[in-house]
């Protein structure tokens, strides 16, 4: 059941009815407590169905595009080709594996604000012409270097201009798309659309508004020099609740309904990532070293205003591994103790640090957690997204192992949806019954 990032060759457990994945979990924190204590993935492919199936169900007019760099797992990338997503690269790598699947360039779209030449030749060679643009400077190159590129124009919203400082790198003013259109007409450049992107931590669904309406704008615009547009990219921003994308789909249909109606020729699109993968995969780490801190001083140098202990717990993965996107953003999953331990066993105030030893190695600042040993293990759910990369040099430890499951529940679903082992996945081997209860209430695996 192993698989690596760069191993097509991957299988998936099959479960039988009463298995789930915390005895998937049980069995490999077993299987590693015995053979090296490595971290590892567990990744539940259902999940990805059914949140295909829910944005099916919410938002069924609007074609989700899946940012491939959220996670560019074989297997992810296999179920969402079989599942008719299209997908929405950054790069070379991320348009080749894509192609490997057998997905059509026109379901693919050169996503990076800032391309590399050798890129663009790329993409124009394999016949993906569908890319967005926000400046000149990247005008002038597709121009040079894609000869049949069909550009989206990507404009700003509201939640970053003058937001978030992270987010104002990317998208141009509705002033500016003016004389990007001059500048596209006098180049001979396709402009086809619009794109802007929410953020994920704006909590104003509003902003689709003002988006939406600055979106027709261009459209409008655009009609004035002679292009015709037919592709509206409403971006990501999705945080894989289902209440989220009720409350977003509220707020936009109308305006859809307004502004790009049906009949009127225009697709719609998003680009959904962490939306589809956070919460199908969970990380469990091991505890490799532990350090009581003085009594009345936390790490950072603060009074904790207690007499009790508090700890510092070294885990073998880290922002060089795993955690790396807690380097630019809070952590969002909760850190839960894989041992049992008594409901009024007392509770002490911890951190979580990665294995490098690196001030800026800290996975959880503050913490409550009763006493732990070197040797347990924690378990971190929704870790599916910007998670499963390439370690760092900065250490030698490993890269987790990934392991996948699917419940035969789900499976029938999948089938139900047209999908058939047949036409699905070339490197998608099915294990039946792969986890099995025995009397002793321990777990074994039969990959």
């Amino acid at each position: 059941m192993k698989g690596f990032l760069d191993d097509a060759n991957y299988s998936v457990g099959l479960l039988d009815e009463g298995t789930n994945l915390g005895n998937v979990i049980d069995n490999y924190v077993y299987e590693h407590t015995l053979t090296g204590k490595n971290a590892f993935f567990v990744g539940d492919l259902g999940k990805i169905v059914k949140k295909h199936s829910q944005w099916q169900n919410i938002v069924a007019q609007i074609k989700p595009f899946y940012t491939v760099k959220c996670n560019s797992a074989p297997a992810v990338l296999e179920i969402l080709a079989a599942l008719g997503t299209g997908f929405a690269c950054s790069s070379k790598t991320e348009m080749a594996l894509v192609q490997e699947l057998g997905v059509s360039p026109e379901n693919i779209i050169y996503i990076s604000p800032c391309k590399q030449v050798s890129q663009i030749k790329y993409a124009a060679k394999i016949g993906v012409n569908i890319m967005t643009c926000d400046n000149e400077v990247e005008l002038k190159k597709i121009a040079r270097n894609h000869p049949n590129a069909k550009v989206l124009l990507h404009i700003a919203t509201e939640d970053n201009i003058g937001g978030e400082e992270g987010n104002m790198k990317f998208g141009t003013t509705l002033k500016n798309c003016r004389h990007l259109l001059e500048c596209a007409k006098e180049l001979d450049v396709q402009i086809i659309g619009v794109k802007f992107h929410v953020s994920s931590a704006c909590k104003e669904s509003q902003v689709y508004v003002h988006a939406l309406s600055d979106a027709r704008c261009v459209f409008d615009m655009a009609g004035e020099f002679g292009f015709t547009m037919n592709m509206l990219d409403i971006g990501g921003g999705f945080t894989g609740t289902e209440f989220q994308l009720e409350e977003v789909n509220h707020v936009i249909s109308p305006l859809l309904d307004v502004y790009f109606p049906e009949g009127s020729g225009i697709k719609i699109i998003s680009e959904p990532g962490s939306y589809y993968v956070s919460s199908a995969f969970t990380l469990a780490v091991n505890i490799i070293a532990k350090k009581v801190v003085e009594n009345d001083k936390f790490s950072s140098g603060e009074k904790t205003g207690s007499d009790e202990p508090t700890f510092m717990y070294y885990m073998n993965d880290g922002v060089y591994g795993s955690f790396a996107s807690k380097l630019s953003e809070d952590l969002n999953t909760i850190p839960e103790v894989h041992k049992k331990y008594k409901e009024d066993e007392p509770l002490f105030t911890s951190s979580l640090w990665g294995p490098s030893c690196d001030e800026l190695d800290q996975i959880v600042e503050s913490c409550l957690l009763p006493e732990l040993n070197v040797g347990d293990w924690l378990i971190f759910d929704n870790m599916g997204a910007d998670s499963l990369h390439e370690p760092s040099a900065f250490n030698d430890f490993q890269r987790p192992a990934i392991y996948y499951m699917m419940s035969f529940s789900d499976w029938y679903e999948m089938q139900d949806a047209g999908i058939t082992s047949d036409t699905m996945m070339k490197n998608f081997f099915f294990v039946p019954s792969c986890i099995q209860l025995s009397q002793e209430d321990s777990f074994s695996s039969e990959a």
